[in-house]
Formats: structure tokens, sequence, C-alpha cells
């Protein structure tokens, strides 16, 4: 019984197929990206400060009216001393805001904006210009990579996953 139970296992283990699952997958890929041109503007607005002691306002200072393409125009107060003799301190200050352009927006050209309302505050970002920019993947999986001009960027890749289970 021995000898039976011996040979059929020897049997069972011969003849026996081995399984697994393998999995190849190759994967490509080439990214080419052209920055667009940007711009904010946060345009300032004017003010007016006075501070002092020992000092009166006789007449109060005035900002006129901002209109396009001319200046805002002050009109300085008048003050007078309250206490004479005694010390005082007395600041003034004015700042111009900026002007009310005639047009808001601009044309973007090409992913160039040739001009731009200029404000006390403003943030401009050149668009990139694409130039020679390419990238290829060949059968082999070779990759091929041509920079660009400034404002590009490329990036390329090639993943392989070998999975046996």
């Amino acid at each position: 019984m021995r000898r039976f139970l011996f040979v059929s296992c020897l049997t069972f283990f011969a003849i026996s197929p081995a399984s697994a699952d393998i999995t190849h997958a190759i994967k490509s890929s080439i990214s080419l990206t052209v920055d667009g041109a940007a711009s904010q503007s946060i345009r300032q607005p004017s003010s007016l400060a006075v501070s002092g002691s020992n000092v009166d306002l006789d007449t109060t200072p005035v900002l006129g009216t901002l209109t396009s393409g001319t200046a805002l125009g002050y009109t300085p107060g008048a003050y007078s001393i309250t206490t004479a003799g005694d010390s005082f301190s007395y600041s003034e200050s004015y700042i111009e805001g900026d002007d009310v352009p005639t047009v808001l927006s601009t044309t973007v050209t090409a992913g160039v904006v040739p001009a731009l309302p200029i404000f006390g505050n403003t943030t401009t970002t050149a668009g990139g210009v694409a130039g020679t920019l390419a990238g290829t993947i060949a059968t082999d999986g070779a990759l091929t990579i041509t920079a660009g001009n400034a404002g590009t960027t490329a990036i390329g890749q090639v993943i392989q996953e070998l999975t046996i289970r």
C-alpha cells in the first residue's frame, strides 16, 4: 500500500501543470506646455492723511475729482496753533492715485499682450513661445524631445510594468 501511495504521489506531482499569470505593460507619454501671458493690476486709490497736536483746523483739505487724463487735484487745508508758545506737531501727506484708464482691457495676439494698463500694483508674466518645442515617441519606445523657447516645458516618460502572479 505504501508503494502505491508513493507512486501515485510521484505521478500526481509529475503531471500537474504550473499556473502563473504574467503581465507586461509599457506606457510612454510626452507632455508639451507653452505658458500663457497673464497680468494682474490693482488700481491704487488717492489718499490724504492729516495729524497733529496743539493744532486747530481752520479750512479742511480737499481732494478733487479724478477724471481720465487729468490729475486729481488737491487743495491743502489751513491750520493754526491752539495755544501760542506751546510745542506743536503737524503732519500732512497726500498720495495721487492711479488715473482712470480709457481702456481697461487689452487684446492677446499670438499669446502675447502688446500693451497693458499700468497701475500702482501690476504683476505681468510674459507668454511662452513654442519655437522648436516638439516631442516624439518611436515604435521602439525611444523618446525624442526638442527644447522650445522661453516659457515652455517638455516632459517625457516611459513606464514599464512586469507583474507575475
